[in-house]
């Protein structure tokens, strides 16, 4: 009878252990996981994909939302790359044009966006500086319609704030250091509407490029300054360049006599009086 309890006990004990250890296990199995599209080097902005680019990874777990799955690699394949990749990194469906797009800079131009190619003086070395995916505000400087006999002159305000850089001079990608090279034409990424105001402004003032911290998205409120504040240590609110309000032209007024008949004409004259 010892004999049997002791055989009963010690077969629970056993029973007990085992479930424990098989709960342990389970719970230590490594999560399921996912074959997933990656890039075999290192990818430029612009490249179109091919099938020497992709190879395949292993992920653990969820796999980031929007990769692309092995099974379905041809879906990536002769699309445009929106912003570099890594070599392993996974690629996201984000991250590529859209089907049929194609790559180059038009690819990477979203709906209802414009890429508008601004000129830029060579002196202004900031120029070289700028990459694509930095911000920059626009400045133009001149003098405004209407004022070219004022005493304010030359005229310098901000055009437009907080405007993304597609690219810098022909060629769109970073150098090897990744930097850009020192040219003096940059794409800047506007509204159809920005890109009316900068093209006017391309054939009538200077414009310069200033940089910005891509976090600081805050539109400032900068009235504009004049040469003639610069010698008098104030802040002169100037008139706007572009769109400003055209003058009233000024005439010679000239009264004809010729026998009984009275006529009259006038004249344009800028300063004059009638």
């Amino acid at each position: 009878m010892i004999l049997g309890v002791a055989f009963v006990v010690a077969l629970g004990f056993t029973l007990v252990i085992i479930r424990m250890m098989s709960k342990q296990a389970t719970a230590t199995k490594p999560p399921a996981s996912t074959q997933v599209v990656a890039a075999k080097s290192n990818i430029k902005l612009g490249s179109i994909l091919t099938a020497d680019n992709l190879t395949t990874i292993e992920i653990a777990g969820t796999p980031p939302k929007g990769a692309i799955l092995d099974k379905d690699k041809s879906k990536a394949v002769g699309r445009g790359v929106l912003s570099d990749l890594y070599e392993g990194e996974p690629i996201i469906e984000n991250r590529l044009a859209a089907i049929g797009s194609g790559g180059g800079l038009a690819a990477t131009i979203p709906p209802g966006m414009r890429a508008c190619a601004v000129r830029v003086d060579e002196v202004v070395n900031v120029s070289g500086f700028v990459t694509p995916g930095m911000r920059v505000d626009v400045l133009i400087s001149g003098i405004p319609p209407g004022e070219r006999n004022s005493t304010q002159g030359t005229v310098s305000r901000t055009l437009l704030q907080n405007i993304q850089v597609l690219s810098a001079g022909a060629d769109f990608q970073k150098d090897a250091e990744g930097k850009a090279k020192t040219v003096q034409v940059v794409n800047l990424l506007v509204t159809p509407e920005q890109a009316e105001i900068l093209s006017l402004a391309s054939n009538q003032v200077k414009i310069q490029l200033v940089l910005r911290n891509p976090l600081d998205t805050k539109v400032a409120v900068v009235p504009g300054t004049a040469t003639s504040s610069l010698f008098s240590g104030e802040t002169v609110k100037t008139p706007k360049l572009l769109g400003a309000k055209k003058p009233a032209p000024r005439y010679i007024t000239v009264v004809v006599l010729n026998g009984s008949k009275v006529s009259t004409e006038k004249f344009a004259s800028p300063g004059g009086h009638q």
